[in-house]
């Protein structure tokens, strides 16, 4: 999770939201790919953190599906990167703050709850929690 939150100060850093994804093999603990929120400096809302670092798990493997694969991130992840999750196949998912407004794991819509969900990762929050909720807190009292 140290690495997801290095990604995260990095992401503040460039001026956004500081969510920070690691993907790891759990078969040789290797870190395959690591990514933090663009959306900003990209000029794209489907520049988070979590899709960045699949993106880039999946070309560094050449696979789409990370079956072998755990992903850390310092946020409960939202509906469009648990979708991601599930179709990526990732094994497990940790994750460090939860997100009672924009997350979708443990709130909201809850996805991997659903019937229509075809795979479920193992999912274990509030790991170093408040670490990455604290950067989250310095980023948008900041902008208030």
């Amino acid at each position: 999770m140290s690495l997801a939150v290095a990604e995260a100060e990095a992401a503040f850093a460039r001026d956004d939201v500081p969510v920070g994804a690691v993907v790891v093999d759990w078969r040789t603990g290797e870190v395959v790919a690591r990514g933090g929120n663009r959306v900003e400096v990209l000029h794209d809302v489907t520049a988070h953190a979590e899709i960045l670092a699949l993106r880039a798990a999946s070309a560094a493997l050449g696979v789409a599906r990370l079956e072998g694969c755990d992903l850390y991130v310092t946020l409960e992840p939202c509906a469009m990167c648990a979708a991601a999750i599930s179709f990526a196949r990732i094994r497990r998912l940790y994750y460090g703050a939860s997100d009672p407004k924009g997350g979708a794991v443990e709130h909201g819509p809850r996805f991997f709850a659903q019937p229509t969900c075809h795979h479920r990762p193992d999912v274990f929050g509030g790991i170093d929690e408040a670490r990455s909720a604290e950067l989250l807190r310095q980023f948008f009292a900041a902008r208030r």
